[in-house]
């Protein structure tokens, strides 16, 4: 998928799409630090090496441990479709092929899922 979307620069600007509507999210924004630059690089390095590219996350961070990671903030229903709607939004403004799109949608639906820590 790394090479099929064309790299690094790829997940740089879905992530930087991603986070211009975190940043405006009235709900999710308090979990972010006020400068989301280290957080927009953790996310793009993550995404990137998930999806084959370099190991160059997995390098500096260790292993992703995204539950233990995301432990610390109260994810419910309404923070989880907060954030999958604004990766959604981000994707599809890449127009990337469609199985690239279904790939990523249905990978981002179950990451999104697997993250909540609160019960309904």
């Amino acid at each position: 998928m790394y090479e099929l979307v064309g790299g690094r620069q790829w997940f740089d600007d879905l992530v930087a799409r991603f986070y211009d509507g975190v940043a405006a999210d009235p709900a999710l924004r308090p979990m972010y630090p006020d400068d989301l630059s280290d957080s927009k690089a953790h996310l793009a390095g993550f995404l990137a090496q998930y999806w084959g590219g370099p190991t160059t996350y997995s390098d500096q961070r260790g292993h992703p441990r995204l539950r233990m990671r995301h432990a610390p903030f109260a994810i419910g229903a309404a923070e989880r479709d907060a954030w999958l709607g604004h990766m959604r939004t981000a994707i599809r403004a890449a127009e990337p092929a469609p199985e690239v799109e279904s790939v990523m949608l249905e990978y981002f639906a179950n990451a999104a899922d697997h993250m909540v820590n609160v019960a309904p």
